[in-house]
């Protein structure tokens, strides 16, 4: 990775240093052996010999000196090499860990967007005549028509899944895939959560959502569940009906978001990226490992953003802001690194 390029610099100063100490001290070490076979024939020469020997004698000291340079110079760049090597290594992990923050919040920021036009979705399409009056008595002509109506919308909104009308008793009376979904009209919701939080509901311009959650209905699919009362004269403190629920088709739509997290190729070989649920449950993993619902050992220890070293994992992280009047369900976004694989380059 480019980022590394202080740390491969400091390896290279390091190994040249190294290499070129010790090719010194190889020829110190040939020095001092020639200059012991000088003062031995120095000797036998006797006399004539002497200055020579004085001589030899100063080139093994010398030599020594050489050596004992060369030596405190390789113990000195390897200092300050480990010393770059510790700093560069800090480096790295906070641009590292400031980058992947960042790329987690704009992960989760992007869902905050999508997902608050869904709120806006459920409280819109309540107001339909056509959804009304579906609820507004028990005529199957006009259930019928609410069905094509629903139909018309999810033709131009194919991230839903389906769309459909319970009347207040929690019986669903009309779908928009009848086709596709044919059991769904008939089907009792009164207990689910997103029904009874939508017939609590204190006017229309509130809406209820649930976490992400498979529908059997549905054929198991994940889905965000939005939903909001249906109200009388589709008025916006008009009486509770019944409920407009929609089906918002979760997988493939957060497929695309933690796949198009800014990474380069590099990085996404050694990262995984994923959102989090309030509980710190996978509900999107872009390499696929982390089943939904699964649990991811986060530790935000109160921070609403940042990253922390776990062994050799470097993990980035950063809670959902809420875009305009979605406050978000708690969800994060995370990036998990391999710091092992980022220093190897694997």
């Amino acid at each position: 990775m480019q980022d590394n390029t202080i740390l491969n610099l400091a390896y290279d100063i390091s190994e040249m240093t190294r290499d070129k100490v010790g090719a010194i001290e190889d020829i110190m070490q040939t020095t001092k052996i020639l200059a012991l076979n000088a003062r031995i024939e120095a000797a036998r020469a006797g006399v004539a010999g002497a200055a020579f020997g004085v001589v030899a004698e100063e080139i093994g000291k010398v030599s020594e000196e050489i050596n004992h340079i060369a030596s405190d110079f390789r113990d000195a760049v390897e200092g300050h090499t480990q010393r770059i090597e510790e700093a560069g290594g800090r480096m790295l992990t906070e641009f590292r860990g400031q980058r992947f923050t960042d790329l987690s919040l704009n992960a989760i920021e992007i869902i905050d967007r999508n997902l608050f036009e869904r709120s806006c979705d459920v409280r819109w399409w309540a107001t339909d005549s056509a959804v009304v009056a579906a609820v507004d008595g028990d005529d199957p002509t006009v259930r019928d028509h609410a069905s094509d109506r629903l139909a018309t919308i999810l033709r131009s909104y194919v991230v839903y899944l389906d769309l459909w009308i319970a009347d207040a008793d929690g019986r669903v009376v009309a779908n928009g895939r009848p086709d596709r979904y044919p059991d769904a009209v008939g089907l009792n919701v009164a207990r689910s959560a997103w029904f009874q939080q939508a017939m609590n509901t204190a006017s229309g311009d509130e809406f209820t959502v649930t976490d992400i959650a498979r529908n059997g209905a549905l054929d198991d699919a994940a889905v965000a569940t939005y939903a909001t009362a249906i109200r009388a004269g589709g008025d916006v403190h008009g009486a509770p009906l019944g409920v407009l629920g929609i089906f918002f088709d979760w997988t493939p739509q957060a497929e695309d978001v933690v796949k198009g997290v800014g990474l380069s190729d590099e990085e996404r070989a050694q990262c995984r990226v994923m959102l989090l649920d309030a509980e710190h449950r996978v509900i999107a993993d872009a390499t696929g490992r982390g089943e939904l619902g699964s649990l991811y050992p986060l530790c935000p220890e109160g921070r609403e953003r940042g990253y922390y070293q776990d062994g050799d994992k470097l993990v980035a992280f950063a809670l959902t802001p809420g875009y305009e009047t979605y406050r978000g369900l708690g969800w994060y976004g995370v990036i998990e690194c391999d710091l092992g694989a980022a220093a190897t380059g694997r």
